[in-house]
């Protein structure tokens, strides 16, 4: 096994564990987007939950797609090691997260 020369990266297998990191994330973020949705259509009809459920597969689509566009840069084969992500994209998911999770609790209770 080599060393790296210095300004060089190794990156070892942390690509693969943060791309499996992502998929893991969306799988929860999917889980509580399908629990808002039995909590709306099911408990609820009013229209405060129809448009809570709305609000959060809206909010879903949109991590999904981040997250996939994550997935597949870290795919990517490239000596260097993926690209870093991008600041906002970064606060894109991190919102979508917490807004999702605070949709899911609103139903819920």
């Amino acid at each position: 096994m080599t060393t790296p020369l210095p300004g060089e990266r190794d990156p070892g297998l942390q690509p693969e564990r943060t791309r499996l990191a992502w998929r893991r994330t969306t799988l929860s973020c999917t889980v509580a987007a399908v629990l808002a949705a039995r909590a709306a259509l099911h408990e609820r009809d009013s229209a405060a939950g129809i448009v809570a459920f709305a609000f959060c597969c809206v909010l879903w689509l949109v991590f999904l797609a981040l997250a996939h566009r994550r997935i597949r840069t870290l795919s990517v084969t490239d000596p260097a090691g993926p690209s870093v992500l991008a600041p906002r994209h970064a606060t894109a998911t991190a919102l979508c997260t917490v807004a999702l999770a605070v949709c899911a609790v609103a139903l819920v209770f």
